[in-house]
């Protein structure tokens, strides 16, 4: 029997992911500040911007943890790079859609495609936020770490899901 891959895109809006970063370094500097554990300066500090002086450590982290969803979802990844560099992928610093595009055995649960790219998106915020605050409070970085690889096993959960094989129906013959 011929295997028939199914093709599942997943698609990464990195504005999407650049809000996503922006908010949740705001009501994470927000509720330390309220907690009385950061003053209002180190609080704004620790708010990821598209300022100039911020806007490129923000987009470098979210390439770089972009790069790292293929490394670890590398086996169903359909991707034909032969040469690479280390600049900023254009469609990450224009606020573009990125695409991964997995070849899945044709056994795969469609059920979870949701949760992978859900995974994704988390495991790309997660990192990117561990980044920023390994630069901008070191005490909070370990945790975006840890989130950020649950993320990534959940994505991975969802990739090797699979499908029950169904028995084959038979029809007497006459």
């Amino acid at each position: 029997m011929a295997e028939n891959p199914i093709t599942l895109p997943v698609t990464i809006q990195t504005k999407e992911v650049k809000f996503a970063i922006m908010n949740k370094t705001h009501v994470t500097a927000r509720s330390l500040q309220a907690a009385g554990t950061v003053n209002f300066e180190a609080a704004a500090h620790m708010q990821a911007s598209e300022d100039a002086e911020n806007s490129y450590e923000l987009i470098r982290a979210i390439n770089d943890s972009i790069a790292e969803v293929k490394v670890e979802l590398g086996e169903y990844l359909d991707e034909d790079t032969t040469s690479t560099d280390n600049l900023i992928k254009s469609a990450v610093e224009n606020g573009e859609a990125v695409v991964l595009s997995f070849k899945m055995p044709s056994n795969f649960n469609n059920s979870a495609a949701d949760a992978l790219g859900a995974g994704i998106h988390e495991f790309v915020v997660g990192r990117s936020c561990y980044a920023w605050y390994r630069q901008t409070n070191m005490a909070i970085a370990d945790a975006c770490n840890k989130d950020a690889e649950e993320a990534l096993n959940r994505a991975k959960k969802a990739l090797y899901k699979r499908s029950r094989p169904e028995r084959p129906t038979y029809t007497s013959e006459p």
